[in-house]
């Protein structure tokens, strides 16, 4: 009789040949646990989107609530539904004025999608400007704006008219004309190693778009939701985007991302022609019940306000002889090792010590680190020595 993993690897359709393959047989606080009974600190939260730890009363409270209203009625803008309304107004009421609509949608992924088609629609340009090493999705739209060959190549034609600029450049800004519609671009490149912007850089960005008639789109997908230490990364830079793009933890664990924009901006999407982006699933009333659930807890416990505090605190209890450098947003972290052939051995090692941490794309000497917000000073003590152990490991194995 063939076990789970023989059947997950039988039935269920790979993403590559080296998948983990870890069985999850629950899930509560900031812990992992396989079927076996062991638990394992989740140091990667889903990749930035379980931002307040696995089972939060809150949450699932609300999504129980919500289960005995309704699921999905109808594509969304064509029924009003009081989860949708209620989030809306809850975001919108922690934002500057100039954002008032929030249009929802159902990945990061269509979320890049659908702000690359407003600002096409917006401004009756075509050339979309983005930077090189960033990552915004893999649709074929969103795969158009990611500059490495190697990763897209097998899927030309992919949309034409997109151009790069190097992050942190500010002399590239120049490639941004009035031929522009948008520029995309994370405040911070998460998957470069999280490489952080300069001081003044995303300003200098801001006002090239600004002189040029383009839309600056801020790709928040992993950096919003209290990640970096504000509620979205643009509020700590004093950034003023036309459209953030949001997702990840905007959910609380449930599939849910979108647009923030002037009401003006977005209305761009509903005329000439009508329905300019239509999305079955983008709001669901299940997912906007546990978002709102979520940014509430959040808020009344004021989860954001903790987040550079534990970012130290894992700075510091990192320090190794065969770790170069830990770069920081918040909690999303790159510890990079002072050798390349480190890397497999520290996650291997670590996952087997009870630490789940991952690898990054574009970036082959770091592993990455988004634990839960929520993560406790103690748990973080532990989960670090569990990764000291890891770093130990690695050095005597190679030296």
């Amino acid at each position: 009789m063939p076990n789970l993993r023989q059947l997950y690897l039988q039935y269920v359709g790979q993403t590559s040949d080296f998948s983990l393959a870890f069985e999850v047989a629950k899930a509560s606080g900031v812990y992992l646990y396989d079927t076996n009974r062991k638990k394992y600190f989740d140091l990667n939260s889903g990749i930035s989107v379980s931002s307040l730890g696995h089972g939060n009363p809150q949450i699932k409270k609300a999504i129980h609530d919500q289960l005995d209203r309704h699921l999905h009625t109808m594509v969304y803008g064509e029924h009003v539904q009081q989860t949708q309304v209620k989030f809306a107004e809850l975001l919108t009421s922690q934002l500057p004025e100039h954002y008032e609509s929030l249009y929802y949608l159902l990945t990061g992924s269509e979320a890049i999608e659908a702000a690359m088609k407003l600002a096409k629609k917006r401004t009756n340009r075509r050339q979309i400007i983005a930077a090189k090493h960033a990552y915004h999705g893999s649709t074929q739209g969103a795969e158009s704006l990611r500059s490495d060959e190697a990763y897209k190549q097998a899927f030309y034609p992919l949309l034409p008219a997109i151009d790069w600029i190097s992050f942190n450049e500010e002399k590239d800004l120049a490639l941004i004309t009035e031929e522009t519609a948008a520029v995309i671009i994370e405040p911070t490149q998460a998957e470069s190693g999280v490489n952080c912007a300069k001081e003044g850089y995303l300003k200098a960005v801001q006002l090239r778009c600004e002189e040029t008639g383009t839309l600056f789109i801020l790709d928040e997908i992993q950096t919003g939701f209290g990640r970096t230490g504000h509620l979205f990364a643009f509020q700590k830079y004093g950034l003023k985007p036309d459209v953030i793009c949001i997702g990840k933890a905007m959910g609380g664990g449930l599939p849910l991302a979108g647009l923030i924009a002037s009401k003006d901006c977005l209305s761009s999407l509903m005329k000439e022609p009508a329905l300019g982006h239509i999305t079955t699933f983008g709001g669901h009333p299940l997912s906007c019940a546990a978002a709102h659930a979520s940014l509430q807890f959040m808020l009344d416990a004021k989860v954001i306000e903790s987040v550079i505090d534990k970012s130290d605190a894992f700075a510091e209890l990192l320090r190794h002889e065969i770790v170069k450098e830990v770069r920081r947003d918040g909690l999303l972290m790159a510890v990079e090792l002072t050798k390349r052939k480190y890397l497999k051995h520290v996650v291997s090692k670590a996952h087997e010590l009870g630490a789940i941490i991952d690898y990054f794309l574009f970036n082959d000497r770091s592993f990455r680190l988004a634990p839960p917000l929520v993560i406790s000073e103690d748990e973080i003590k532990k989960a670090c020595h569990i990764l000291q152990q890891a770093f130990d490991y690695s050095f005597r194995k190679y030296n």
